[in-house]
């Protein structure tokens, strides 16, 4: 069965440097898993794309040597596993603010006896390169689960949830993590607020020995973090490069361009 190289890669302390892929489209999808990024992960939540879809993605990216992996609309057990069974080698889930809510996300990412996921499905052994019944075997060994800190609860809650079994890394967005840190009427934290909220996610990071990392927009901002030793890194996203370069080409032709902020990340 394959092995899947991120987790073993973030084990062993290697930073992982991959991306968001936002669009849902198969062709862009096949290029992406070609570049170079040994993760790609199909966004589930704030994306619209359906289950088929995600399946088929899902088998490109794998087709292409890539690890795969989703971010799910939230930390429920179905969503977990529909994921799983559609051929995702790991999970990405958002707002995990407790121990319980951190515990119920692993269990499902985990067949019995650890976990309790539940048994089925053929397009998950495909992407591992298995049989059935060897990936139903090796599975709660491969598949990859990342947490999200995104609120002062969670950064609060953070050296008990990532000191649990079964928590692979820790991912931050840090859009989400500032407007949890908004104040009652609505004004956002300081830069140097929010920084020292991302500091104590890694700070409790190294405590526990859980890989932590978080959403950047540049590769200066990957080689800063990788530095003070971030592991888990997204790099923009699919959608956020080509809207990114196309800008730049009309700003270089001086075309008149009233766009804006199409997309943040």
């Amino acid at each position: 069965m394959r092995t899947n190289s991120v987790k073993s890669a973030l084990r062993e302390g290697k930073p992982q440097v991959g991306t968001w892929l936002s669009l849902g489209n198969l062709s862009a999808t096949r290029m992406m898993a070609r570049i170079g990024f040994p993760w790609l992960t199909v966004d589930l939540e704030h994306s619209p794309i359906d289950w088929s879809e995600a399946a088929a993605l899902f088998g490109a990216i794998a087709d292409a040597g890539c690890i795969a992996l989703a971010r799910v609309p939230c930390g429920n057990h179905d969503h977990i596993k529909r994921v799983l069974d559609a051929g995702a080698h790991g999970i990405v889930v958002p707002m995990v603010n407790t121990v319980e809510e951190a515990k119920a996300a692993i269990a499902a990412a985990k067949y019995p006896p650890t976990g309790n996921r539940s048994l089925g499905g053929a397009l998950h052994a495909l992407n591992f390169g298995a049989s059935a019944g060897e990936y139903y075997k090796k599975a709660n060994d491969e598949i990859l689960v990342v947490l999200q800190t995104e609120s002062p609860e969670g950064v609060d809650n953070a050296e008990e949830i990532y000191s649990l079994p079964g928590v692979d890394a820790i991912f931050v967005g840090p859009n989400d993590l500032t407007a949890q840190m908004r104040s009652a009427d609505g004004t956002d934290p300081s830069p140097d607020e929010l920084e020292a909220m991302l500091q104590r996610v890694l700070a409790a990071g190294k405590k526990c020995g859980t890989p932590v990392g978080l959403h950047v927009q540049t590769v200066e901002a990957v080689r800063q973090r990788i530095e003070e030793g971030w592991q888990f890194i997204a790099l923009a996203s699919e959608l956020r490069m080509m809207v990114a370069q196309a800008q730049q080409f009309v700003g270089a032709l001086n075309l008149k361009s009233d766009a804006g902020d199409l997309a943040r990340y």
